[in-house]
């Protein structure tokens, strides 16, 4: 089984840094990324900013005119969905799939038979799928997803941990804690979602200096510094285990208001505009990222 993306180099195991193309989808006005780019153009501007390939976020190939490397996104609800899926993928050239698996209301032999088949068609495709740690999934709490890799120690993650970040306040009670307890996730994080949160809101701003307290973080809690140890511990889990070749993807994944997770604050007239530009943000991600690597690698 492919555990983790391998781009065929005898290299140490690296860092790629990609971007979720819905992190694109309904920019502020007045955003650092130009408007109304066509594949080709916005192809040139993400490399230029440092971004070494995509996430697609539907189901169309790109077009003749992209050229980034790309990977993909789907959700497995069952697990007679899996092998399509996978095959699906596959046969479009995804680098390597992340999912959302299952809805999070599945006994314990529902959810073990959902991810015995994406592994078994992950294996069949040779396609590594990382299955995301998200909010109406199976692996929506820390608890349960520890107990897949009980099961199935091969499992890999996508860690999207802004989801128990705030959907599970990691800060009540005790961070430390929470994360020794992760520990076992870490280890198998073959994929990042960038998005950081706060105790309360799924999505929030950082500031240009990456070791400073964020302005908005005015309660207990600098989400900055946790979302830094919480992502360089799960690089460290992907250097300790991982071999020659082998690609750890960090995709920034900041979206829009649409979906609740962008918020939205009037100006004076009553217009409803993002707090801030996202694609900024992402650049910021970007930075942080190889950040937490060196501070991974140095950790080793």
């Amino acid at each position: 089984m492919k555990y983790y993306i391998n781009d065929g180099s005898a290299d140490a195991p690296k860092l790629r840094i990609y971007i979720n193309l819905d992190n694109l989808t309904d920019l502020r006005a007045g955003s650092v990324f130009p408007a109304g780019l066509d594949e080709h153009a916005r192809d040139q501007r993400l490399a230029a900013d440092g971004f070494e390939g995509m996430q697609l976020t539907n189901d169309a190939p790109p077009s003749a005119g992209s050229f980034l490397p790309f990977c993909g996104l789907d959700r497995i609800s069952t697990p007679e969905e899996a092998d399509a899926i996978a095959a699906k993928h596959a046969s479009r050239g995804d680098q390597c799939l992340t999912v959302h698996a299952g809805w999070g209301i599945e006994d314990d032999d529902a959810v073990f038979r959902l991810v015995e088949a994406i592994l078994k068609a992950s294996a069949r495709h040779r396609l590594p799928i990382f299955i995301e740690t998200h909010r109406a999934t199976i692996t929506q709490d820390m608890w349960r997803t520890v107990q897949i890799t009980k099961r199935f120690p091969e499992a890999r993650f996508n860690g999207d941990f802004s989801h128990y970040y705030c959907g599970q306040e990691m800060v009540y009670g005790g961070l430390d804690m929470k994360l020794a307890f992760m520990e076992p996730i870490f280890a198998r994080t073959g994929f990042l979602h960038g998005r950081i949160a706060s105790p309360g809101n799924i999505q929030v701003p950082i500031g240009p200096d990456l070791q400073a307290r964020p302005m908005q973080a005015h309660g207990g809690v600098d989400y900055l510094a946790d979302f830094r140890l919480m992502w360089t511990r799960a690089m460290s889990g992907f250097l300790r285990s991982a071999g020659p070749g082998d690609v750890l993807i960090f995709a920034p994944e900041l979206l829009a208001g649409t979906h609740y997770y962008a918020r939205l604050f009037p100006t004076p007239s009553g217009e409803l505009v993002e707090e801030t530009d996202r694609y900024a943000q992402a650049l910021l991600y970007r930075d942080l990222a190889r950040s937490c690597f060196e501070s991974a690698k140095a950790d080793l």
